[in-house]
Formats: C-alpha cells, sequence, structure tokens
C-alpha cells in the first residue's frame, strides 16, 4: 500500500515528523532551563505564556512523560519513513538496512535533538512561553491516554523506594544571592549592587565592626566648669554628646545639642539645666548585630547607643549613621570625629592610629585585613606578636608591611602601612 504513495511525499512526511521531534526536544530543554523567578515575574505582570509554562513545571512529571512519550513515537515513525526510502532508492539488502540505519540515527540526532535543543537553551525564555501554548493542549488531549503510562511508572518508582519531587524554584541562600547580585552587575546599577552587596556583609557583623572606640568617644564631664561645658558644646562636631560625671566609666546622659540651643533662649544655661534636658543613655551588648541594633534603634526611637561588655565597661559608641553608612556608603568623604584615624602619606603609606578599625582601613584605604579576629589594628598588632611591641618594629601581615611608630600605655598608638609586603624574590626584580 505504501507503494502508491509518491516518494515526495515521503520526504515531505519525513521532514514533518523531525519537525515535530526537534519541537518536542527543544521544548524540553527551554522548559528545563527558563528562570523560574523570571517566569513568576511574567505571571505577576500577566503573561499568559508564563503562566501556562508555570503550569507545566508544576507537573513536571507529567510534562517529561509527555514529550517523551511524543518524542518516542515520532522517532520510530520517522525510522519507517527512512527505511522505506532507502528501500526504494536502494533496493532490498542488507547494507540497505545499516544504510536506513545510519541515515535515520543521523537525521534524528542532528534535526531532532541536539539542534532544536542547543536553541532552546539559547533562547529558552520566548519559546518556553510559546512552546506552551501547543504543550497544555496537547497534554490535555491525551492525558487519559498517558495516565496509564504514568500509573506505571509511579508503581515502578514505588516498588524502587524512590519519591520523585515537584520541581520548583528553591530558596535561595544569602551566598546564592550574593552570585546572582554580582552575576547581574549589567543589570543593576553600580551603586544598588555595592549597596545590596553591602546588606549581605552586615549579617554577618555587628556593633563592634562599626563602632567608634572608647578612645574616640567625644564626652562632656558635667563635673566641670559650666564654662567648660559651653565651650565644649559650642566646638562639638556631632549633634548628640555623651555626658557622664567623672570620666566616662559613670555615664549619665545624652545630650542633644539642639535642645541646648533652644533653652539657651529662654533662660541661663546651667548644670541643672543641662541635667533635665538631657536623655537617659540606652546601652547595647558587645556582638549585638548590626540588622537585630538597627531594628532597636526603630523600635526605641534612639540613633545613639553605648556598647559595653559583660562586666558593664564602655567599649564604644555606635550611632545609627555607622550603620547606614555601612549600607550606602559614607555620607562625607571622611567624617570629622574620625579625620584623625589615618592619613596617606605622598609615597603611598598609610598613617594610622592604633585604635583605627580595621575594617574601616579594609574599606576606605584599600587593605586587606583580616576580620574575623581583632576589630583595631593594634589589636590585630598584639595577637600577631603575642607581646607588647616595641616602636620600630616591623610585621608582615598577609600583603601589608606594618610598621609600629609609637607605643603608649601598653598599646600601639601610631603604625606605618605599606601597600605591599615585598617578597625575597620581588625585591631583586626590583634592584
Amino acid at each position: 500500500m505504501t507503494e502508491d504513495i509518491p516518494l515526495s511525499w515521503l520526504f515531505y512526511a519525513l521532514a514533518a515528523l523531525l519537525a515535530c521531534s526537534g519541537f518536542f526536544s527543544g521544548s524540553e530543554t527551554c522548559l528545563m532551563a527558563v528562570n523560574r523567578y523570571r517566569l513568576k515575574h511574567l505571571v505577576r505582570e500577566g503573561s499568559q505564556g508564563a503562566k501556562l509554562a508555570t503550569q507545566l513545571l508544576d507537573r513536571t512529571d507529567e510534562l517529561l512523560s509527555f514529550i517523551l512519550a511524543g518524542n518516542t513515537v515520532i522517532n520510530a515513525v520517522a525510522t519507517i519513513l527512512v527505511a522505506e526510502i532507502a528501500r526504494r532508492l536502494l533496493g532490498t539488502g542488507e547494507y540497505v538496512l545499516a544504510v536506513a540505519t545510519a541515515a535515520a540515527s543521523f537525521f534524528i540526532l542532528i534535526f531532532a535533538e541536539i539542534l532544536p535543543k542547543v536553541i532552546g537553551a539559547t533562547y529558552s525564555e520566548p519559546i518556553a512561553l510559546r512552546a506552551s501554548f501547543i504543550l497544555a493542549p496537547l497534554i490535555r488531549v491525551f492525558r487519559p491516554a498517558m495516565a496509564v503510562v504514568n500509573v506505571l511508572v509511579k508503581a515502578l518508582l514505588r516498588l524502587m523506594r524512590i519519591k520523585p519531587t515537584t520541581e520548583q524554584a528553591q530558596a535561595l541562600s544569602m551566598a546564592e544571592l550574593r552570585t546572582l547580585v554580582l552575576e547581574g552587575g549589567k543589570y543593576i546599577p553600580k551603586k544598588h549592587q555595592s549597596i545590596f552587596l553591602n546588606l549581605f556583609e552586615l549579617e554577618d557583623m555587628t556593633v563592634d565592626d562599626t563602632m567608634t572606640p572608647r578612645s574616640q568617644i567625644e564626652y562632656i564631664d558635667i563635673s566641670d566648669g559650666i564654662d567648660e561645658i559651653r565651650d565644649a558644646l559650642s566646638t562639638s562636631h556631632h549633634t548628640r554628646i555623651v555626658l557622664c560625671e567623672g570620666g566616662l566609666d559613670n555615664v549619665i546622659g545624652v545630650l542633644h545639642v539642639r535642645k541646648v540651643i533652644n533653652a539657651t533662649r529662654r533662660e541661663q544655661i546651667d548644670v541643672e539645666v543641662i541635667r533635665e534636658i538631657m536623655r537617659q543613655p540606652y546601652f547595647v551588648p558587645q556582638g549585638t548585630a548590626l540588622l537585630t541594633q538597627l531594628t532597636n534603634f526603630q523600635e526605641n526611637q534612639r540613633h545613639m547607643a553605648l556598647v559595653v561588655d559583660e562586666y558593664g565597661e564602655i567599649l564604644g559608641l555606635v550611632t545609627m549613621k555607622d550603620i547606614l553608612e555601612e549600607i550606602v556608603g559614607e555620607f562625607t568623604s571622611q567624617a570629622i570625629g574620625s579625620a584623625a584615624l589615618f592619613h596617606r602619606e605622598p609615597d603611598g603609606t598609610v598613617i594610622a592610629d592604633g585604635g583605627c578599625s580595621l575594617r574601616v582601613l579594609n574599606r576606605k584605604a584599600g587593605f586587606d585585613f583580616p576580620l574575623e579576629g581583632p576589630k583595631t589594628i593594634n589589636g590585630l598588632l598584639l595577637e600577631e606578636l603575642e607581646d607588647i611591641p616595641e616602636a620600630g618594629t616591623t610585621i608582615a601581615i598577609g600583603d601589608q608591611a606594618v610598621e609600629i611608630l609609637q607605643v603608649q600605655n601598653r598599646m600601639v598608638k601610631v603604625v606605618r602601612i605599606l601597600p605591599h609586603a615585598r617578597t625575597p624574590e620581588e625585591s631583586k626584580e626590583a634592584a
């Protein structure tokens, strides 16, 4: 009966079968490769194709069963057609069967597998959205027939004690989100990307990383004379000042400079007036996560907190501005209160205060000091040397050579940091 069918029709039928097989192969690849989060976004924007694709991916077992069944049937029919075409062109014989098998494998491999799958992987989103309009109704039509196959497959999986999982977009870890932000550089403005990356770092940071150390805290001792207090207020670079009585070991409050100015309009400022307008100090324990502290600032409607250790000793001071700067960057080129922490020399070396934060040196001066242990350059040097060093001592920490310039009260007060510690080989090359 096939003798009545023209040879040209067999070629057309073969081309149509290869096209159908290629469609199934490409659809499978593009649906498996499509970005699920992008698909969810398109669904929210009302894309009907994205909605159909999502419905298909919600039942991946049914989708794959239908595609594989369709591909298998089509490829089998295509093989038969190739055999018939070979018989008509070459006659009968053992070599004809080998030629037909090789030809069928070649055409199916190239036009029904490799080419469609490469195209599907390259243009996964547009093809997936369009293919869904064809696959969705086909699956509904053939669902009764495929039900038998699906039941048999599920029974076999149950016997093998394999529990299939629904293919869904999985939750991403913070490290994976960070990678997504880094890889999406061309879609995210550089400033926004920097903010995202800072937010990821913020999760591992505590108030110890960003606080102003105790030695750098500006405060007013209320036991000083009123003239000294007025001078301190008039020359202060901050809007909120720590109030103590007899030193930082006895903090009694926090004073807002604007309230002092308002009070001077009504009456002469004195110690009693200052005590009335000051606000109770706000203390937080060391090790408090920055994100937690940011929430605490919002809930308590505070802008500044004093960081204390387990014995109640004041270690430093952290503000809302400090935390926000960790996210969006410095509001100014260098804060007035920290201007003396470090400066760069014309030869590229950096002169830094021993109490300068390692994180500040890494971020602003471009170094790469470890952040897991001590928070300041003084603490890092004491940990590395395991002793109180003498002035003139030089130590290499990673790629940085650090020279100790001044030691005072069992602390490293001033250091010089070289950008790069040369190895002997590099020194020979430079010479």
